[in-house]
C-alpha cells in the first residue's frame, strides 16, 4: 500500500458548551455558529448537540469542552471529549 491509503483523515473538533452529563461515560454537548440568511442576509445564531464519549466521567454541565470526531461508538454517540477548556463557574 502507497502512503497516501494507509494515512488517516482528518477528524473534525469542535467547542461547545455541556448540556447534560446524567449517562454514564457520555455527555451531550451544544455547539453553536452563527451563519448567514441566504436571502436576507441577517446572522442566525443555530446550535447542535452531539453526544460525545467521556471516559473518567469528568466534564459537568456547563463546561466549555472540546470534542473531536471517532468511529461510531454507540447509535448516536460519534464523538469523544479530548479536553475541557474551561469549568463552569
Amino acid at each position: 500500500m502507497t502512503e497516501m491509503t494507509t494515512r488517516r483523515k482528518l477528524r473534525k473538533v469542535r467547542l461547545g458548551t455541556v448540556v447534560a452529563n446524567k449517562m454514564d461515560k457520555c455527555i451531550v454537548v451544544r455547539v453553536d455558529r452563527t451563519i448567514k440568511h441566504p436571502r436576507y442576509k441577517k446572522t442566525i445564531r443555530t446550535s447542535s448537540k452531539l453526544y460525545a464519549h467521556d471516559e473518567k466521567n469528568e466534564a459537568n454541565a456547563g463546561d466549555l469542552v472540546r470534542v473531536m470526531e471517532t468511529r461510531p461508538l454507540s447509535k448516536i454517540k460519534h464523538w469523544r471529549l479530548v479536553e475541557i477548556m474551561e469549568r463552569a463557574k
